[in-house]
């Protein structure tokens, strides 16, 4: 059974690489062109959850985008209304 990849959680890139069924040298890639995002921690990376789902589901991304940015038009309609 698959692991949960949980949004909020910090991984490896050992963990990200598994999670995502990828070779060691793919995951140092795609994080060297930015397609993972990635904090680098001494001389690791960590990677959130989120940007591990956001490459097995870009829809997943674009619904979350669509609706900050509705809440976002929403909040600015109301602070320009005072």
């Amino acid at each position: 059974m698959p692991e949960e990849i949980k949004p909020n959680a910090v991984y490896t890139t050992e963990e990200a690489q598994k999670l995502l069924r990828v070779s060691n040298s793919t995951i140092k890639r795609m994080l060297k062109r930015g397609l993972i995002n990635a904090n680098k921690v001494g001389r690791q990376y960590r990677i959130l959850g989120k940007e591990i789902l956001r490459l097995i589901s870009p829809e997943t991304e674009q619904k979350a985008v669509k609706s900050y940015l509705k809440l976002k038009k929403k909040v600015v309609d109301v602070i320009n209304k005072w």
